[in-house]
């Protein structure tokens, strides 16, 4: 395994410096979950610890099946850990989770409104189910659905929302009792790309107000425009946890030159591979991935080489490497998926 960031050994403590001055808020020890017994025992979780501080946008990345929703589950008292330890808020998540449900926030990806109420009735019924005080929850939704652009819709049903207004309600839902930390899981999965760039601007809105948020996502340029650090999970061990910058710095120098091919044989990796100025070259579908120095100065020789194997290029870029192309890096596998459609007004590496 190979992890960026050394994490400080000792009992957890939400009120001690982590890394950047912050206090943690999130303090996770050898935290393991295993499904089943025996031979058909599955590990979902493989003693990952690390640390959250108080106030960033940290994410979680890696494929279907790397442990990511795992991780939420026990961090958000849904399921038991097999082995390890676990504080969130300052609370030890075997022996007080009522304490934890009562600072934390949830999104899940899979929508919990109800589609016949109205906004202002599901932001009220849940206000209640969190005990926020009867006196001032009124004032409350309204302040809520104003940073959600939602006053106006306040006694619409939610039936009647579109994908991406029903998600700034579902955040601002998890949000009204103010909570210290607030999990998103997936928030703009299937959304358009105007959606998506109104819920970034929410987020963030949100983290504007000391709120930790921690975020879930297979979109590179979501991560890389939204997070303060990032943590890379696969196969339920953290292989890899920094900030956007270093993360970047841990791919060999060079350019990436994405060439798209109708057809990719075997034996034209292998020739690409053998030439002196590739360091590497990968398969991703229809697309070669080629990294290598000066990449400008490659491209003429690289489309002759193409040209005399009979292979039509349909599309080529070039580019300075991605988060993809890290876990690739780490891994030798994607993430499953690369990128999002692209959201107005997007730029990477919000925070250095």
């Amino acid at each position: 395994m190979m992890t960026v960031e050394s994490e400080r050994d000792g009992p957890a403590n939400d009120q001690e410096p982590g890394r950047g001055g912050a206090p943690e808020v999130v303090r996770i020890e050898h935290l393991s979950r295993v499904f089943g017994h025996g031979s058909g025992a599955v590990t979902a979780l493989d003693d990952v610890s690390f640390s959250i501080r108080r106030g960033e946008i940290f994410g979680l990345l890696g494929p279907n099946g790397a442990g990511k929703s795992t991780l939420i589950r026990i961090l958000t008292t849904l399921l038991a850990p097999t082995s390890g330890t676990a504080r969130v808020g300052g609370f030890d998540l075997s022996r007080e989770p009522e304490r934890i449900r009562s600072v934390i926030g949830v999104c899940p990806q899979a929508s919990t409104l109800d589609l016949e109420l109205s906004a202002w009735d599901n932001l009220a019924f849940y206000g209640h189910l969190v005990g926020y005080p009867e006196k001032g929850l009124n004032d409350r939704i309204r302040e809520l659905l104003a940073s959600a652009g939602l006053e106006d819709r306040a006694r619409s049903r939610v039936s009647t929302f579109s994908g991406g207004m029903r998600r700034r309600l579902e955040i601002v839902r998890a949000f009204i009792h103010r909570p210290q930390v607030i999990f998103l899981d997936e928030p703009t999965i299937g959304l358009d790309p105007e959606a998506r760039h109104e819920v970034w601007e929410q987020i963030e809105r949100l983290n504007a107000e000391e709120t930790t948020v921690v975020l879930t996502t297979h979109y590179m340029d979501e991560a890389e425009h939204l997070c303060d650090r990032i943590a890379f999970i696969d196969g339920g061990r953290l292989i890899a946890l920094d900030s956007v910058r270093n993360l970047r710095g841990l791919v060999p120098s060079g350019d990436v030159i994405e060439v798209g091919v109708e057809e990719v044989p075997e034996e034209m990796l292998e020739r690409l591979r053998a030439h002196p100025r590739v360091e590497a070259v990968e398969r991703r579908d229809r697309t070669l991935a080629i990294r290598a120095a000066d990449g400008a100065r490659l491209v003429p020789a690289l489309l002759q080489v193409l040209d005399e194997a009979g292979l039509r290029v349909v599309s080529l870029s070039i580019r300075s490497p991605s988060l993809e192309d890290l876990f690739i890096y780490l891994t030798g596998k994607g993430l499953g998926a690369r990128t999002g459609p692209p959201a107005r007004g997007a730029k990477t590496g919000r925070r250095p």
